[in-house]
């Protein structure tokens, strides 16, 4: 008789076989699950010990080495890279008794901010077919939303978990900077990118969190962080900071505030509207910061070590920050523009810094506006799709935490689409952000 991880396992290993043709979640999956989850319930039956992951099964982006399976960054640059070690955060989940079920779709290289940056073509987006699922973070954030998993992970360099959870309808974490260690994630942006969990709900997400979190000699930025527990707020006086935005969509800010004027009705929480002065420069600031990064990131990627020349097998969009972060860098600049955007960076983080003194969590919308149908992308400007992270982006200039629940769905065309709320609080306070994510679900 199989114990619960092998039962589980198998479940959803014969539900992704059913279905992933068609929603073209996972890239890779994992051949040996089931025999690892049949060797974790050997191990708990034999020792009587279960670790905190027991019995759940979870999905990996395909930026994030794990030993033995492919990760291709969703590029044809690295189509056939198979890792080998393990990432920290994966490391981390074995010894806690998870099984990887597989590697998921991405938008290439992590760039990208609706999933259609694959070269192997877009996730379906479960929770509102027909429309992106958002990215760069998409088959993660899908697997879930389509119950291939009970959790997977993610990375976010200025929206990537957070944009695709709230796109799909799940909870998506970006850790405060140094939470998590980044040790075998291929990074898009060594300054900016966190990786983090993504789950159906919150409580599942602070677990994974808990777990994958903590110091790492292999990643300098990393720090110990609080013990994350969930605490009841429902008593407790919590002061919210509304953020609000020109360039919104109605429908969305109407969807948040509605949930908003919810939650301080019920629980009796003090609600301001809060101004941050220079978040419009947040995208301006982000991206100088991602091509300077990105450009000096890709320069292993020269066809001699592995894969192929980046350049010469990259889609448009990596190619366009590969040149982008060249232009920036080039010797007549003397790193003008990149250290113009560090110290905008940090005016903004101290803004943030400022307003967690008065306020325990600031909250807005995650994305300014509807997810647009696949293919649409094709249509849009570079700024225009590069607009979609304007409220995500502050969080990680600031490395601070975020997160992205679900606030309900906008109507459009007879169907239902998926909006977040997001809710950003102090770096390292992660308990408190999740607690008020908790009782927001809640209602």
């Amino acid at each position: 008789m199989s114990g619960l991880a092998e039962k589980k396992t198998k479940e959803y290993l014969d539900k992704i076989n059913k279905v992933n043709k068609e929603l073209n979640i996972f890239l890779h999956i994992n051949e040996n699950a089931l025999l690892e989850a049949r060797k974790v319930d050997e191990k708990v039956a034999r020792t009587g010990k279960k670790g905190r992951l027991y019995g759940k099964v979870i999905a990996v982006k395909s930026a994030i080495n794990v030993l033995g399976l492919i990760a291709n960054c969703a590029s044809l640059v690295l189509e056939n890279y198979v890792s080998t070690f393990d990432a920290t955060v994966i490391k981390k989940i074995k010894e806690g008794d998870g099984v990887i079920i597989g590697m998921t779709n991405c938008d290439e290289f992590c760039a990208g901010g609706s999933g259609e940056n694959s070269v192997f073509g877009c996730a379906v987006n479960p929770s509102c077919p027909g429309r992106i699922p958002g990215g760069s973070s998409s088959g993660s954030a899908a697997a879930v939303a389509a119950g291939l998993c009970d959790m997977a992970l993610g990375s976010d360099t200025g929206g990537s978990i957070r944009n695709p959870s709230s796109n799909c309808g799940v909870v998506g974490v970006k850790p405060s900077y140094g939470l998590v260690s980044r040790y075998g994630l291929i990074d898009l942006s060594m300054s900016l990118d966190q990786i983090g969990p993504i789950a159906g709900n919150v409580e599942d997400a602070a677990l994974l969190l808990d777990v994958i979190k903590g110091k790492d000699e292999r990643d300098t930025k990393t720090f110990a962080g609080k013990e994350i527990r969930l605490e009841n707020l429902k008593d407790k006086k919590v002061k919210i900071g509304v953020l609000k935005i020109k360039g919104v969509d109605k429908r969305i800010q109407t969807l948040i505030d509605k949930k908003v004027a919810e939650v301080v009705k019920r629980y009796k929480w003090k609600m301001e509207e809060v101004s941050i002065k220079h978040i419009d420069l947040a995208v301006q600031t982000y991206y100088p910061l991602v091509y300077v990064e990105f450009f000096s990131a890709t320069r292993r990627f020269d066809g001699r070590r592995y894969g192929y020349k980046i350049e010469e097998k990259c889609g448009e969009e990596v190619l366009r920050r590969i040149l982008g972060g060249s232009e920036i860098t080039k010797a007549e600049f003397e790193g003008r523009y990149y250290n113009k955007a560090l110290e905008v960076k940090e005016i903004i983080k101290e803004e943030l810094e400022k307003a967690f003194e008065e306020y325990d969590c600031i909250i807005s919308p995650v994305v300014p506006s509807l997810p647009w149908k696949v293919g649409e992308g094709d249509k849009m400007k570079p700024e225009e799709m590069y607009a979609f992270d304007a409220l995500t982006i502050p969080a990680n200039l600031a490395e601070i935490c975020a997160i992205s629940i679900p606030a309900g769905k906008v109507k459009e065309e007879k169907e239902g689409i998926p909006i977040g709320l997001q809710i950003m609080a102090g770096k390292n306070e992660e308990s408190m952000m999740l607690s008020i994510a908790r009782e927001i679900e809640k209602i």
